[in-house]
């Protein structure tokens, strides 16, 4: 199945559309996505603007780079240290 990406503007119309009374039905089917998608959407990004929801991606992002490199030093300090502990 084809996965479709929405941009910020459209998950903030779609989430505005809900508040202001249009049922969920109509908005999943004119966006062409299943309810479930929707309902994640309104669960993360209810009550955001379209700036907010970038800065939380970017922040996402930053996360997710922070917690590579901290495996890799992590990595690398207990290789370190099976290396001095080891006996010649």
């Amino acid at each position: 199945m084809q996965q479709k990406k929405f941009t910020e503007s459209q998950i903030v119309a779609a989430i505005k559309k809900h508040e202001s009374g249009v049922p969920t039905r109509d908005i999943c089917r004119e966006l062409g996505m299943s309810k479930g998608t929707f309902y994640k959407w309104k669960a993360r990004y209810g009550g955001m603007e379209v700036s907010e929801i970038k800065k939380v991606k970017e922040l996402e992002a930053e996360l997710t780079q922070y917690k590579k490199m901290y495996a890799e030093i992590s990595f690398e300090l207990q290789a370190a240290k099976n290396l001095i502990t080891k006996k010649f």
